[in-house]
């Protein structure tokens, strides 16, 4: 069974890095677009960040251009975009593409796209919260605020990884 140790992606500075980095960590997956009408999200995915963090919460952003053009400027804009608007200190990634064909292998794996059912991701800010042993928890869509998530969050921060 894959987990997201299994994975590995490209960070929005061009370094390649293994999501097995974040092992034993709850991770909030979400595909992000600074041109979109959830894009306000970002400051409460780090307001999440930040309050966690030390308790073992990672937020990773993949930047999607997929959904109305939404993210359409290079990563360094993107990145300078985050920093400066919302201070975003979680991992941002490359642009990523999150379905069809092009999908990261991540992406295919989390909307389960090699599958009889697959889930494909509808909207910019679809978020997966993800357990210590890597593997999906749950999906909300984007119209569910990150601080919705919060009890789901705390309640995967208590367990401790074996």
């Amino acid at each position: 069974m894959q987990t997201l140790k299994d994975f590995s992606a490209r960070l929005i500075d061009g370094r390649n890095v293994a999501l097995s980095e974040w092992a034993g960590k709850v991770v909030l997956v979400v595909n992000t677009a600074s041109e979109c009408g959830y894009t306000r999200q970002y400051a409460a995915l780090e307001e999440l960040y930040r309050h966690l963090a030390g308790q073992g919460l990672i937020v990773l952003g993949f930047p999607c251009n997929q959904f109305g053009g939404q993210e359409p400027d290079t990563e360094a804009v993107v990145a300078e975009f985050c920093q400066t608007r919302y201070g975003i200190s979680f991992p941002l990634f490359a642009k990523t593409d999150v379905n069809g064909v092009n999908a990261h292998p991540l992406w295919r794996w989390l909307t389960q796209a090699d599958t009889a059912h697959p889930h494909p991701v509808k909207w910019n800010f679809t978020k997966f919260l993800l357990d210590r042993q890597g593997r999906v928890v749950m999906r909300a869509e984007p119209a569910v605020e990150p601080h919705e998530l919060l009890p789901d969050i705390e309640a995967l921060l208590a367990v401790h990884s074996a």
